[in-house]
């Protein structure tokens, strides 16, 4: 097939593209702005654009179709030149499950979780030699590229996000991936530029639960009320198998993991992520992973990139970096972190960096997520509230969301560096959690911080 990419640059759209590149098809593409890694990636496989811009020209009858990606707007010279001339449009999901239609196709959704319990599931094939296909959002340890599509392999897992198709599809991506194999992680609000109250929200999953293959089966975390609820009244013919947060303890740092076969000690600590294993452990087994296997693969992972990654160690002194951002995920890793070094001050710095962090009516979803951190620290840019046209926020408006009394608040970047630069670092973790950078902070200097 010969294909287009607009918007190819995108973490998600420039591996699909690579993928398809190296299964022989013939790909082109176009973006307004390229940043590494993608760029380097692109250009190492002649795939990345000589110009940076859109080119309607790129767009001729000799294309089989173009594949969209979220980057673009509706209006996009290349995205109506295509249309004019009648050219098969796929977002990135639709033309997933074009490439996975004679497969198994094993879908890993949920507000939270879900990056890592894919990279789990992934890890523990890898170790254990099966071949499959997949789609994975973060980078992983051993693997270049993040989609990998062939002819022969059987499965294909998919990580399954609830965020829109593309520009001019507003359905959820995993909607349209019609899994014979499901795991839903949890249920949390997010997205509220898109699903303005919690109801739409948790429709989405219950359209999904309903989206399985009959006959198919859905994983989910009992734990989760509401997800328990959904599981509990869906009409869809479908086996349903629940899990819940294994038994562990922590020794010395580091935790320990309750096995039928005995004490398993691993890389990964928080309950949070406890709770992804055994979820991960359940997909595994339906993959034709035997339970033993399963746990010496996984006592070697050591997590997804940005997902509780320790970036910097010195004597007492740690520091972490993880890209949670929405108020389920905060309250998760700051509280995994506090119990994991009970032994040690815990520093939390948050960034408020998405659209629905940003927002006012959403900030009361933030009350006590951070309460477990013995300092607690707040940055945000009122440059982001301008480019996202979003009213201001006041400092007074943060402290009340939060609950915290003795919360510190920054909204200059340089100032927020400061603080961090001049802390004091002796028997202290510092946990950084952000979807963005703190306005330009250079992680790589921290370690010359502590």
């Amino acid at each position: 097939m010969n294909l287009h990419f607009i918007a190819i640059g995108g973490s998600a759209m420039h591996n699909l593209a690579l993928a398809l590149h190296h299964k022989g098809y013939k790909v082109t593409g176009s973006d307004d702005a390229i940043f590494e890694p993608s760029k380097s990636k692109l250009e190492k496989d002649g795939l990345l654009p000589s110009a940076i811009g859109w080119f309607p020209e790129k767009i001729t009858k000799k294309l089989d179709a173009v594949i969209l990606g979220m980057h673009a707007k509706s209006d996009n010279p290349e995205l109506l030149k295509a249309t004019e001339l009648g050219i098969k449009i796929y977002s990135y999901p639709e033309f997933l499950f074009e490439q996975s239609k004679n497969k198994t196709r094993v879908v890993i959704g949920g507000s939270h979780g879900k990056t890592t319990i894919t990279s789990m599931i992934l890890h523990v094939l890898h170790y254990n030699g099966k071949e499959i296909d997949f789609m994975v959002g973060a980078q992983l340890e051993g693997f270049t590229n993040m989609v990998h599509l062939t002819e022969e392999n059987d499965f294909i897992l998919l990580e399954g996000d609830e965020y829109l198709s593309s520009p001019i599809d507003r359905r959820p991506k995993f909607h349209l991936y019609k899994p014979n194999i499901a795991l839903l992680s949890g249920i949390a609000w997010d997205h509220i530029n898109v699903f303005p109250t919690y109801e739409n929200y948790v429709e989405q999953f219950e359209i999904f639960v309903d989206s399985i293959v009959s006959g198919g089966i859905l994983v989910f975390n009992e734990e989760d009320l509401e997800l328990k609820r959904i599981a509990d009244t869906t009409t869809n013919q479908i086996r349903k198998h629940g899990y819940t947060t294994p038994e562990y303890s922590i020794e010395d740092g580091i935790t320990i993991l309750n096995t039928p076969e005995g004490e398993l000690p691993i890389e990964l600590f928080g309950a949070h992520n406890l709770n992804n294993l055994a979820g991960a452990k359940w997909i595994c087994q339906h993959m034709g992973v035997d339970e033993d296997d399963f746990y010496e693969a996984i006592s070697t992972f050591k997590g997804a990139s940005k997902r509780l990654e320790k970036i910097a160690e010195k004597n007492s002194s740690i520091v972490y970096k993880d890209f949670a951002h929405s108020p389920s995920k905060v309250t998760a890793t700051t509280t995994a972190v506090k119990n994991q070094y009970a032994d040690k001050k815990v520093v939390a710095c948050l960034e408020l960096h998405t659209y629905s962090s940003l927002t006012p009516e959403f900030l009361k979803e933030y009350k006590n997520s951070l309460d477990n951190a013995d300092e607690a620290i707040v940055f945000f840019s009122s440059e982001a509230l301008k480019i996202k046209k979003l009213p201001p926020i006041s400092e007074e408006q943060i402290f009340e969301a939060f609950g915290k009394s003795d919360l510190k608040v920054y909204t200059n970047p340089e100032d927020f560096q400061s603080h961090l630069k001049n802390m004091e670092y002796t028997n202290k973790v510092l946990l950084l959690m952000s979807s963005g950078n703190y306005g330009g902070l250079n992680f790589d200097e921290i370690n010359s911080w502590i």
